[in-house]
């Protein structure tokens, strides 16, 4: 992937960071106005179109006169674009109904990455990627599946390999699940509430939460579902352009009730809670479901660490990479330190 660095604006182009530019994006015989600053790269500009027309941003090819191919190349910035008000873009694309048949063999990275430590704090304190953060709050609304539940710490899961193995073939949904799903999601309701974040479509997550019931269990309820609307994306020096899940999405628009201080996220990539590096735990993949179905207890091992650091006032003060050897006895270390 081409970091957005390697080309200079041209002289038609957006060059005030913080300038913003109103498109018109023609699609299925209508036509969409859209607002984009120039600090947004082509993924955010498909990210913002598919607010709109609910194509996928994998979906859209995107149309606009002599630029040639740049609008395919997700990590450039929309300022190294010629891009005026006054041409219309037209976007070519499927909608949602079409692409839940196949979701399970798109092509979608699943390879994690490192991210030296100054590398991820530069992430999170630029300026830039704050005002990607801001514009993404005042655009995506959470929809509560259940009442939030005053007094409760949070927990946020990703879906894909976490809870599920979307890449296997099976018969039934359920042979994919990961061992003690809804063993976990029980012992863990009594002491967090619970959102699923996946950066998939929302009906893809409706879809697989509903097949796997997660979404009507008794024993259990689920606050939201959040999907890949609410990510943002951001840049490394090393890795270029990539998308990351900002929690500070969810504490600005649930503010009383979740903080960096309350919430713990679980994702089996490291870089989608690359804006809140304190706050993330990376869970070991589930895949091959067939295989590695009757030996992962990986579920059973982070119920007893949820329950443990629950007690705990500040879970962003923990370091949740060394969550295995974490125990009781550290918990009360901790409230005599």
């Amino acid at each position: 992937m081409a970091s957005s660095s390697s080309s200079s604006p041209t002289p038609d182009a957006v060059t005030a960071m913080d300038e913003e530019l109103t498109l018109i994006v023609k699609w299925s015989g209508k036509e969409y106005t859209l607002r984009i600053c120039a600090d947004d790269s082509v993924a955010e500009l498909k990210r913002r179109i598919c607010f709109l027309t609910n194509v996928l941003p994998k979906r859209q090819k995107l149309l606009y006169p002599k630029v040639g191919n740049k609008l395919s190349d997700d990590s450039l910035l929309l300022s190294q674009i010629p891009l005026k008000p006054s041409l219309k873009m037209t976007m070519i694309g499927t909608t949602e109904d079409d692409i839940i048949v196949d979701q399970v063999t798109s092509d979608d990275v699943v390879d994690d990455f490192e991210l030296g430590k100054e590398e991820v704090v530069d992430i999170e304190d630029k300026e830039i990627n704050k005002q990607k953060l801001r514009r993404r709050i005042d655009q995506y609304k959470i929809k509560l599946v259940n009442p939030c539940r005053k007094g409760k710490k949070l927990l946020v899961l990703d879906i894909d390999y976490t809870l599920f193995d979307h890449r296997s073939t099976a018969e039934n949904p359920l042979q994919l699940m990961r061992p003690y799903l809804h063993e976990f999601l029980t012992a863990a309701y009594a002491e967090y509430d619970i959102i699923i974040w996946s950066a998939t479509s929302m009906k893809w997550v409706e879809l697989k939460m509903g097949e796997l019931g997660v979404l009507n269990n008794p024993n259990y309820k689920i606050t939201a579902l959040l999907d890949h609307l609410a990510m943002i994306t951001v840049q490394s020096d090393t890795r270029g352009i990539f998308d990351c899940k900002p929690l500070g999405l969810i504490w600005a628009l649930l503010p009383e009730l979740y903080n960096a201080q309350n919430t713990i996220m679980f994702d089996d990539l490291r870089r989608n809670f690359v804006m809140n590096p304190q706050n993330g735990l990376k869970i070991r993949p589930f895949r091959k479901a067939h295989v590695n179905r009757d030996k992962d207890d990986e579920l059973v091992l982070l119920t007893r660490y949820l329950l443990t650091i629950a007690e705990l006032d500040d879970l962003s003060s923990l370091d949740h990479s060394r969550w295995e050897t974490f125990t009781e006895d550290s918990v009360k270390r901790r409230r005599h330190t």
